[in-house]
C-alpha cells in the first residue's frame, strides 16, 4: 500500500509541476506583452496594434491569476486527501486491533492474522516471521476459529464488511 501512496504523491506532484510550469511561461509571456505595449505605446501612441497586445497581456495575466490559484487548490486538496487517508489508516489500525482484542489473539496470532489480512499466505507468514509453516498454519486454524471464520477469505471480508 505505500508503494501505491507514493505513485499517487509522484503523479500529483508531477502534475503540480507541470502546470506551476505553464503558470511561469505564462507570466513570462504577460511581462514580455506588457512590455512590448508599454514600449509601442510610447513610441506609436494608441494603435489597435497596442490594444490588441494589452488584450493579450491581460489574458496572460487573467492565466496567470487562474493558474496559480489551480495549483494552490490542488495541493491544498492533494493534502486534505493524505490527511484523511492517513486518518483513516490510523482507524483502520485501531480497528483491526479492537477486532483482535475483541476475539483474545494471542500477540503471534494477531501477528499471523494481519500478515493474512495484508494477504500473506502461511509459507509467507512461515518465512517472515522464521517459524514453521505448520506452527503458522495451526495459528491461523486459531484465529479463524476466533473470528468465526474458515479461510482467509473470510477473514478479510470481515474487515471489508466493516468498512462497507
Amino acid at each position: 500500500m505505500t508503494n501505491r501512496v507514493s505513485q499517487i504523491r509522484q503523479r500529483r506532484d508531477r502534475q503540480a509541476l507541470l502546470v506551476a510550469g505553464v503558470v511561469a511561461v505564462q507570466a513570462v509571456a504577460a511581462v514580455f506583452f506588457v512590455a512590448d505595449a508599454l514600449g509601442d505605446f510610447a513610441a506609436d501612441g494608441v494603435t489597435a496594434h497596442i490594444l490588441i497586445e494589452a488584450l493579450i497581456a491581460f489574458a496572460l495575466l487573467a492565466g496567470v491569476f487562474v493558474g496559480a490559484a489551480h495549483v494552490r487548490r490542488l495541493l491544498a486538496e492533494a493534502q486534505q486527501r493524505e490527511q484523511a487517508l492517513d486518518i483513516a489508516r490510523g482507524a483502520l489500525s485501531e480497528h483491526i486491533a479492537a477486532r483482535f482484542a475483541d476475539w483474545g489473539l494471542t500477540a503471534a496470532e494477531s501477528d499471523v492474522a494481519l500478515f493474512a489480512l495484508k494477504g500473506c499466505d502461511a509459507a509467507e507468514i512461515a518465512a517472515l516471521r522464521g517459524a514453521a509453516q505448520g506452527t503458522v498454519r495451526a495459528q491461523l486454524s486459531q484465529v479463524y476459529a476466533k473470528a468465526g471464520v474458515t479461510s482467509q477469505a473470510g477473514l478479510v471480508s470481515l474487515f471489508l464488511e466493516d468498512l462497507l
